[in-house]
């Protein structure tokens, strides 16, 4: 059964120096929160995962808790560019950050292969591109019934997932619904995960379409409302596209950045 903690309680507990992170959710249900909590507790040296990292990302890596990324897109979406992202690449501001990156449709048959307990995906994709050529984690392969050549990707195997979700009960099962992207691949995939969730509920209530995960596939809850702004929870909350847009002006300046990194830590300036 998942252990009921509070956000800094299960950061504390699931989140180590040095481990490889994944924080998914696609369009709503963004681990914001838990993100922040990571740079609160001054994390450093993580492998960040993502298929689409935005501005939770870029938080992270501005401030200092990365040392790689793995994803297939990156941006903050309807804005444009995730510039402490893109400082850190290009100029190593505050650390050098390495980059891997993949399709997303490598990156969910990755996440796939994790949760499925293999040791790496196949897949027809990244023909015609140059990917291949810039990330070592791409390779050819040959179907043994067919002759065919086809890709292979490596199982992501994360030390930590992070999702956030509507509900859970208080044996930790979680239900979530909308659009869920590879949040279950991600959790099952897995060493350890944390769901945030906007309530904890006695009894999860039915809904159609929903995705359920059992408590036994998940090491901790953490009950936080509203989570995931300034991305939406389904049911609870809208997108706040305001704060993506004002996140622009607040990440393209190094000097902005570290006045809002400061704001978030506690640090007097």
């Amino acid at each position: 059964m998942a252990e009921l903690l509070s956000l800094e309680q299960a950061v504390a507990r699931l989140v180590h120096d040095g481990d490889t992170v994944a924080l998914e959710g696609f369009t709503h249900l963004i681990p914001v929160a838990a993100g922040q909590e990571i740079i609160r507790q001054r994390r450093r040296r993580l492998t960040l995962v993502r298929m689409t990292p935005d501005i939770v990302y870029d938080q992270l890596i501005g401030a200092g808790c990365a040392r790689k990324l793995i994803f297939s897109w990156g941006g903050n979406p309807g804005v444009g560019s995730l510039h402490r992202f893109r400082d850190a690449v290009q100029h190593d501001w505050p650390v050098p950050l390495e980059i891997e990156e993949h399709s997303h449709a490598g990156m969910a048959n990755r996440y796939v292969a994790g949760a499925s307990g293999l040791p790496f995906a196949v897949l027809r994709g990244y023909t015609g591109t140059d990917l291949p050529a810039q990330t070592a984690t791409i390779k050819p392969i040959t179907c043994p019934f067919t002759g065919e050549q086809l890709t292979a990707v490596p199982a992501l195997n994360p030390d930590v997932s992070i999702v956030h979700a509507q509900r859970a009960d208080r044996e930790g099962n979680v239900q979530m619904w909308g659009i869920t992207g590879v949040q279950k691949e991600a959790v099952l995939a897995a060493k350890r995960s944390l769901v945030t969730v906007e309530e904890i509920v006695d009894e999860l209530e039915p809904r159609p379409g929903a995705v359920v995960l059992p408590g036994w596939v998940v090491t901790a809850v953490a009950e936080v409302p509203g989570g995931a702004k300034p991305s939406y929870a389904a049911g609870y909350y809208e997108r706040d596209n305001a704060a993506y847009q004002a996140w622009d002006e607040v990440g393209r300046d190094r000097e902005e950045f570290t006045k809002w990194l400061n704001e978030l830590t506690g640090v007097k300036a």
